[in-house]
């Protein structure tokens, strides 16, 4: 049964008052691949009553009155994507569709939707208690450099006028605060969250005001440096930055999920479908991503500096058992539309299933396990995730399992990993084989925190000796990065004549998007390294990043005249003809 997405739907339940009401910006997809039903089910389980208001017309204040006032309060998220970036490509242009959406259409969900709809509640109920949640919320917990309006913005608590502010992947913190409002306890002191507060309190470290990081660089650099150290492992500390004459106060990230316990959400009773209001839509396109696949592990130790992984899901790896699993892969082969195939096994990294700290006290403070190098206390979990594959493979009913999630191609390099490599691309890979090199120059690789060329072009050996081995060639898909900060139109020329040599076309390849509270963010606002001091080269005007990109897909006809026009710049018009040709 599908938690209810109307007051009618409540009522079928006996429900005559909620305890909870989440208001999310994506259509209502009953997955675990979707936080609000993640979310819900979660507080069902723990014995309160929620309902959810899915992408509400915010121009109105009548969709936000759909079930009353809850007993306890409302949850705000954006949903999955931060809105701004579900909004506007690259280039801050609309976008046509929408993945979260009734038929991928546009426009369901405001730009800065955790405020919009905030205000919106506020406007219904008054002081009603308000919590918010969700990517978007968690990457503007404190004050934040916001790309699409060029200025800081402070925490997204105040002007959401919010009681609590949830981040990273909320499960234990969303319990612990419907417990405490229904004790008419107060909500400091929770791990995860972040309060606004009249003073900080003790144990807390302070980073610079919003009035400092807003008017001073240097200041902003060194706020981020603070929250990067404290804010990505549960070993940190809180930190509090002033805003006025209040104080945003964030606590310290929550301990990581026992096994059992990320077990546990993945077998919460979801219909695994979107709610049947959506049919005569035309679905939603984004689940179908999803439909058949399978979330193995969350978090991310690699800290790659233009993700928001390592301030949202932290850099402390946890894998699901391979006995839950199974069994939520026998699940979806049980399914009347099951044609065989697992679409993928994965999550951030698919290879990091199974890896762990070998440390005796666990993961150190350190936000990265690998990069500039890999940590050696880093322990590959391969030998339990080829158990895993194993045993899917072997499920009635499926023919197939594929990966689809990115890899780390730097650990797959080593001898330990030719073995996993080999079955890996034997059995899981369809044909394509996804890793992100992301660029070619070792500067720019380097404030990306992602390894050298020379790594890459290590791995790239590797996977062509193990081709020559498999009855069938897989191929590689490769992501780059075009316009980060660092690199320059040289340096994208540069990237160009490299695939062009060895007869690669490059087709995955993102405009750069400086995202609030990451270090490619900061590196974009102030035109240094938070984390060195050091001056960055940032590609700021829509003409300079169009050419960047134009220059890594020059066969495409349409980027003819921005090729011709960077070459010029270039004063390398030579080239044309080698790029053409």
């Amino acid at each position: 049964m599908f938690l209810p997405l109307s007051k009618k739907e409540a009522e079928d339940r006996g429900w005559g008052e909620l305890d909870v009401v989440l208001v999310t910006g994506d259509a209502y997809v009953d997955h675990p691949s979707y936080g609000s039903a993640v979310i819900g089910r979660v507080l069902e389980k723990a014995g309160f009553r929620v309902g959810i208001i899915a992408q509400p017309d915010w121009r109105r204040v009548d969709p936000f009155r759909e079930f009353g006032r809850p007993r306890l309060f409302f949850g705000v998220s954006a949903g999955n994507l931060d809105s701004m970036v579900a909004n506007y490509t690259a280039h801050k242009k609309p976008r046509k569709r929408d993945e979260y959406s009734p038929g991928g259409r546009p426009g369901l969900r405001p730009d800065r939707a955790v405020i919009v709809y905030s205000n919106r509640i506020r406007e219904a109920y008054g002081d009603v208690p308000l919590v918010l949640g969700g990517l978007e919320a968690s990457l503007r917990r404190i004050a934040h450099y916001d790309w699409w309006g060029e200025t800081v913005r402070r925490s997204i608590l105040l002007d959401a006028r919010a009681d609590i502010l949830v981040y990273g992947m909320g499960e234990r913190q969303v319990v612990e605060i419907a417990r405490r409002i229904s004790q008419s306890r107060g909500l400091s002191g929770i791990r995860g969250t972040a309060v606004v507060a009249a003073e900080p309190p003790g144990e807390t470290v302070e980073i610079p005001s919003f009035e400092e990081v807003r008017d001073d660089a240097h200041r902003f650099n060194l706020a981020f440096r603070l929250v990067h150290e404290n804010g990505t492992t549960h070993k940190g500390k809180a930190i509090a930055q002033k805003h006025a004459n209040r104080w945003v106060v964030v606590y310290p990230p929550p301990e990581p999920l026992q096994v059992q316990e990320l077990d546990g959400l993945f077998e919460l009773p979801y219909e695994r479908r979107p709610h049947p209001v959506y049919e005569a839509e035309g679905g939603i396109p984004g689940f179908e991503t999803v439909r058949f696949s399978l979330v193995s592990n969350r978090g991310c130790c690699g800290d790659c500096s233009f993700c928001a992984l390592s301030l949202h899901q932290g850099v402390v790896v946890q894998s699901r058992s391979i006995e839950s699993i199974v069994r939520e892969a026998r699940l979806i082969s049980q399914r009347p539309d099951f044609k065989g195939t697992i679409t993928d096994v994965g999550g951030p990294t698919a290879n990091l299933y199974g890896s762990r700290c070998s440390k005796e006290d666990g993961p150190c403070k350190k936000p990265s396990c690998l990069a500039p190098t890999r940590c050696r206390s880093l322990e590959t979990g391969y030998e339990k995730t080829l158990r895993l594959y194993r045993a899917l493979r072997s499920l009635p009913g499926v023919k197939h399992v594929f990966v689809e999630s990115g890899l780390r191609y730097d650990l797959l390099v080593d001898g330990e990993a030719r073995d996993f490599l080999y079955e890996l691309c034997l059995h899981h890979i369809s044909g394509q084989m996804k890793v992100a090199p992301e660029h070619t120059s070792d500067f720019v690789t380097r404030l990306m925190n992602k390894p050298p060329l020379s790594v890459y072009e290590r791995f790239e050996g590797a996977f062509n000796e193990i081709n020559q081995r498999l009855p069938k060639k897989r191929y590689l898909v490769r992501y780059l990065i075009s316009a980060h900060p660092g690199a320059t139109l040289d340096d994208a020329l540069r990237m160009a004549l490299y695939f062009k040599k060895r007869h690669v076309h490059p087709e995955q390849v993102q405009d750069f998007i400086p995202l609030p509270l990451t270090r490619s963010g900061c590196m974009y606002h102030t035109g240094r390294d938070p984390l060195t001091g050091a001056r960055v080269y940032v590609a700021r005007s829509f003409r300079e990043r169009k050419m960047q990109r134009a220059l890594l897909q020059w066969w495409i006809p349409q980027n003819k005249n921005l090729v011709r026009e960077a070459l010029r710049i270039l004063e390398r018009r030579e080239l044309w003809h080698e790029l053409k040709g």
